[in-house]
């Protein structure tokens, strides 16, 4: 399976105990989703293999113990300390109303005041504050992706209403500065 059908769940942080468990890291503010999974794919040498769960449980911080077939010792789940877990898109759970997935907005239209602004070309997610970087004709706009700002998402049209402060668009549009 290929990077690009996937999305990163997380990561294998430290051992558990001695006979193959691990800590499973997942970064998703909704784990209970993901209590009963099958499989995980980790990232081994620039390639995503599939690890069964024989055992799968949550510890009192909310990480996961994970026992892998195939794993009984050790010094072989030392070997996957700080593998990268991955899931297909596919097991994604759908999200409704103004709630969204960073990657599946890439390519949406960004409207204010009926106005297309450009398209998302990423979500910023490298500083205290997330970002939508949008594409203007060439011209680079970032606004907070906040849910003050967030009017609507409408997934089949492909665009995301936003409800901006006056002059925020036009400070990365003006010629000036």
């Amino acid at each position: 399976m290929r990077k690009e059908d996937c999305f990163q769940l997380g990561h294998i942080s430290r051992l558990h105990g001695f006979k193959g468990s691990v800590i499973g890291v997942f970064d998703t503010d909704r784990p209970q989703a993901y209590q009963n999974l099958e499989s995980v794919l980790i990232d081994w040498d620039d390639e995503l293999i599939p690890f069964f769960i024989e055992e799968q449980s949550q510890n009192s911080k909310g990480h996961f113990i994970l026992k892998f077939e195939d794993i009984n010792t050790e010094a072989e789940a030392q070997k996957l300390i700080n593998s990268e877990l991955w899931l297909p898109l596919s097991a994604l759970p759908k999200l409704e109303g103004k709630s969204f997935y960073y990657h599946e907005i890439i390519g949406f239209k960004m409207i204010s005041e009926g106005q297309l602004i450009g398209h998302c070309k990423a979500v910023l997610d490298n500083s205290a504050q997330v970002l939508f970087q949008i594409d203007a004709q060439g011209q680079e706009v970032l606004v907070p992706a906040i849910d003050e700002f967030i009017e609507s998402i409408d997934r089949e049209k492909e665009e995301i209403k936003l409800r901006l402060p006056e002059g925020l668009v036009e400070l990365y549009l003006s010629n000036e500065g």
